[in-house]
């Protein structure tokens, strides 16, 4: 298990990451102000910007869809990394070295340089591969292309390539770019053999694999000519970058929709990859050699964000709420053998579950060369659940016509129904099939609730990791009410925490430091002016100003830290560069004299209280008066 990653090693990738190259990567942004950055939500549907970078700040907030954090958080969602692998990541493009608590060590095999080399290996082969592509000798791998109905632009965009025929083409062009003998073997492009070191790929059609980010990890390569005696696919193998178990065929291209749509839609092959994409199911991808398994699970889940247990539920609109994992089966025996390996997996998403299969058994990409496009998205549309194609294919094994087949069929089915993950659906699946086998519905619940539970995946799967933090979002703590915007006074109060937070040098930090805890009166922004007064006010943020709000955010409670990076991203009412410290004094002073003119009215009416003759008289008069001269020296300093 890899070890946690140093405190400040963690802050460092933070400081060094610059949030709007990193969000603008995937955004574009606009200017909405001083310091403030806009675009479209990359998150979720709109028409209208919502979605706000404040680079002095380092901080990201969409205003329409609540989601927000800083560049490793947005990492995380954007690609559907864990908590490390975005430092990873963000550490390896910013030339952090990152240190690793005691007992620990990276995630991944080797040291960074290491990786880096072996990325740049497998970007040089596959710019190779490319260019061969469209050589005098790939007339065999355009033919398959073109036999597909693919053109040159499909392959260009999925990055497809050819492996020439013969002994070291490639290994010859590696090391003319300066690799050595050593990063060629440890990358896989390369093997070795009783007559020597040799191209692991020769003469076959390439595709890039890649990763989350989009890095090159390894290659998949189909076979094109009759000599060729080794398997008809043959991919990289195991190697620091490349684990078929963890990777996903298109999921760098598929991410995006994956994580806005709350679909996936797993194929079985590169092609039916590439005619689901083209025909508009742009959340299609696929293993790599290997049966979709629990950490292609994992991946998946992490891109749906399917983490409520509400998920999973289908609406009659044909939505469904938590989303939706889509698997595509060849229709023969191999196909249902597939289906009831992906119910084994069921167990590990809590989005619903579904089967797509073409009643004549043709794939994605048979289907897109038959009928066209609109053929694949209705079969993908035509999807039904999981459950139900797995019972009926258990079905198909027994003669319903006979007591023997039904008593048989009873007995296969119900552990299948036991095994389903949400309680309210097994009654309603033993109802079906009661139906389907023509027995008695009670028989077959009592058989259903007595039958031995299929193995699955423990519930701890489900859990998110306790050494991964993950993204900042609201949670199940104390809810605070939203404030009245109508309301002048928290009007005031948000605006001061906005500037003191964005702008922490332009206000005078003894002035706000003075601020008692009774100063904002509105409960949200007083909970953020807590946090701000525990972690030492605008006096701490001076002596490291650049993650002032980071260290704000980290020192809140999980109900509040959304709320501070909410105010930290938020637009200011001034947008002049010239006038912005003066803005901010402006609103602190502002905020400090209401104080002030209330705790004059209340010392007014203590004074009215009291006798004139009582000895607390003359110490409440003696404090109206200082009350006073601190509000004419607020005053007459602004």
């Amino acid at each position: 298990m890899a070890g946690l990653i140093k405190r400040e090693d963690v802050d460092a990738v933070r400081d060094r990451a610059p949030i709007d190259e990193i969000v603008g990567a995937h955004v574009t942004l606009k200017s909405a102000g001083v310091g403030s950055l806009k675009g479209l939500c990359p998150f979720h549907d709109e028409r209208s910007p919502s979605f706000h970078v404040r680079p002095q700040v380092g901080r990201w907030h969409c205003f329409g869809c609540g989601e927000g954090g800083d560049a490793i958080s947005f990492v995380q969602k954007i690609d559907g990394l864990s908590f490390t692998e975005a430092v990873e990541y963000l550490a390896d493009k910013a030339g952090v070295q990152l240190r690793y608590e005691e007992g620990g060590g990276p995630r991944r095999q080797g040291e960074p340089g290491q990786r880096q080399r072996l990325l740049e290996v497998h970007r040089v082969a596959a710019e190779y591969y490319s260019e061969q592509l469209f050589g005098p000798g790939a007339g065999a791998a355009r033919a398959f292309l073109a036999e597909r109905s693919f053109e040159r632009a499909d392959a260009e965009h999925f990055g497809i390539g050819y492996a020439p025929t013969g002994w070291s083409h490639l290994m010859d062009h590696l090391r003319g770019r300066g690799f050595t003998q050593a990063e060629l073997t440890a990358s896989g492009v390369v093997s070795e053999g009783r007559r020597g070191v040799y191209d692991r790929f020769r003469g076959r059609l390439m595709w890039p694999i890649r990763d989350l980010t989009g890095e090159i990890v390894g290659f998949g390569a189909r076979r094109l000519y009759d000599d060729d005696q080794g398997p008809k696919y043959l991919n990289t193998p195991e190697t620091p970058l490349y684990k078929k178990s963890q990777v996903l065929y298109g999921i760098d291209l598929a991410k995006r929709d994956i994580a806005k749509s709350k679909q996936a839609v797993i194929v079985e092959g590169y092609t039916d990859v590439m005619a689901a994409h083209l025909s508009g199911v742009t959340t299609a991808v696929a293993t790599c050699g290997t049966a979709f398994g629990s950490d292609h699970a994992r991946i998946v889940r992490r891109l749906l964000g399917d983490t409520s247990p509400a998920g999973g539920l289908q609406l009659r609109s044909g939505t469904s709420v938590g989303g939706e994992v889509i698997f595509t089966f060849d229709g023969d025996a191999a196909g249902q053998k597939a289906a009831m390996r992906a119910f084994s997996e069921d167990q590990r998403f809590y989005a619903q579950t579904f089967v797509a299969v073409e009643g004549s058994g043709m794939d994605p990409c048979d289907l897109r060369m038959a009928r066209g496009p609109e053929a694949v998205r209705a079969l993908v549309d035509g999807r039904q659940p999981l459950f139900e194609f797995v019972v009926r294919t258990t079905l198909e094994d027994y003669d319903l016509t006979t007591a023997e087949g039904r008593v048989g069929a009873l007995r296969a089915a119900a552990p299948v129904i036991a095994g389903i993950r949400d309680t309210a659906l097994r009654p309603e699946y033993a109802r079906m099939l009661a139906g389907w086998i023509g027995m008695d519905e009670p028989a077959v619940l009592r058989a259903v609730k007595n039958a031995p539970r299929l193995a699955g995946p423990d519930e701890h799967a489900l859990r998110p990791h306790r050494s991964e933090p993950a993204a900042e979002s609201v949670s199940d703590g104390p809810r605070l009410p939203e404030p009245d915007p109508r309301d002048p006074a928290a009007r005031l109060e948000r605006q001061v925490l906005i500037g003191v937070l964005q702008y922490p040098l332009a206000a005078d930090a003894d002035t706000f430091d003075a601020l008692d805890a009774d100063a904002f009166a509105t409960p949200a922004w007083r909970a953020v002016h807590e946090v701000i007064r525990g972690v030492g006010g605008l006096t701490a943020a001076r002596a490291t100003p650049g993650r002032w709000v980071a260290d704000v955010v980290s020192a809140a409670p999980e109900h509040v830290a959304p709320i501070v990076n909410r105010l930290a991203v938020a637009p200011m009412p001034e947008d002049r560069p010239e006038s912005i410290d003066a803005y901010v004094r402006d609103v602190v002073r502002t905020l400090v004299d209401m104080g002030l003119a209330r705790r004059i009215a209340d010392a007014k009416g203590t004074l009215q209280r009291l006798d004139p003759s009582d000895p607390a008289y003359q110490q409440a008069f003696a404090d109206l008066l200082s009350i006073e001269r601190q509000r004419r020296e607020l005053r007459e300093a602004g």
